[in-house]
């Protein structure tokens, strides 16, 4: 494909790294396809561990779908940065591949670089659907800071809402984390390395739709998740200096020690989250589900119920 003119609205390509899930992936590519934006769209479809569907290759003046394997790291990071760099787009943006954009998401965000120069990523609101129950996540502000994801996570600002310039992700934000376990975190890594250069900004609006289901969740790979955290806190050592930000990590970590069974592990860090943040609630639930009462299963479901996490 020749590279893509500048003229007018930004051309964009779209990562959309996917596996073994065909007919998720086909609403998704539908859904970006269809958007009401000016500027050409390519849609950059990577097949991680997985052999690639080329029928789902199109290409016109203004919409095309191409399709890759991935050529780094097997896992979501690898596959995402094998898409950032196949990419021809002046802006990069990701679309999980159970995910869906609303049709106005991608002119929103343009619009909202478009108008701050000093902004390399946007984000937005996000309808979270768990088994047909509709939550909505959406910020009350228009920026993120480097302090405000010290804090906190900022759950609402999901990777499928993520869109950037290119030029800033290759030559100053940086590639997705390869090295991260499982590629777990790799969004919040992501974010963080963002702030660091400037503020994210924020269309406060639900501009995509987040399907959480079985296949979505973490639930199974709770080593891989403390084993990531770890990773996380040796790469961004400023999470030290804020206390609750902190407590809130090890408590999603003693959750997981909890949800494996491994008691002494799991009270050692709810402890330790304790010490820092008392209100902690990961900590807590992490505290009932090593008693044996509660089941970790149980706390999840509910949570996401709700549109929430650990």
């Amino acid at each position: 494909m020749a590279a893509m003119a500048s003229a007018g609205a930004p051309p964009v390509s779209v990562v959309v790294a996917t596996r073994d899930r065909p007919e998720l992936l086909r609403r998704a590519i539908d859904s970006i396809v269809a958007q009401r934006y000016d500027g050409p769209i390519e849609v950059v479809v990577v097949f991680d561990r997985s052999d690639p569907d080329r029928s789902l290759e199109r290409s016109s003046d203004d919409r095309a779908v191409r399709v890759i394997p991935n050529r780094a790291t097997p896992g979501l990071a690898g596959a995402r940065n094998s898409g950032i760099r196949a990419a021809e787009g002046d802006l990069v943006a990701f679309c999980d591949d159970d995910d869906l954009w609303l049709p106005n998401k991608l002119a929103a965000q343009a619009a909202r670089l478009d108008e701050d120069p000093s902004l390399e990523l946007v984000t937005a609101g996000v309808l979270v659907d768990f088994n047909g129950r509709i939550s909505a996540r959406v910020l009350d502000r228009e920026r993120i800071s480097h302090a405000d994801l010290l804090r906190s996570r900022v759950s609402e600002a999901h990777p499928s809402t993520f869109v950037a310039r290119r030029a800033a992700v290759i030559d100053g934000i940086g590639l997705l984390d390869e090295q991260l376990p499982g590629s777990y975190a790799e969004d919040y890594d992501f974010l963080l390395r963002a702030a660091r250069r400037h503020d994210i900004g924020v269309v406060t609006l639900p501009l995509a739709k987040v399907f959480w289901h079985r296949s979505s969740f973490f639930a199974g790979r709770w080593q891989t998740i403390v084993d990531a955290l770890d990773h996380l806190q040796a790469v961004h050592p400023e999470l030290a200096s804020v206390p609750a930000g902190l407590a809130r990590i090890e408590g999603q970590q003693a959750f997981a020690h909890a949800s494996m069974g491994n008691r002494r592990a799991a009270w050692t860090t709810a402890r330790r989250a304790l010490g820092r943040n008392r209100r902690e609630p990961r900590a807590w639930l992490a505290l009932a589900v090593g008693t044996g009462l509660v089941r970790s299963e149980w706390i999840v479901r509910a949570l996401q119920a709700y549109g929430r996490g650990i």
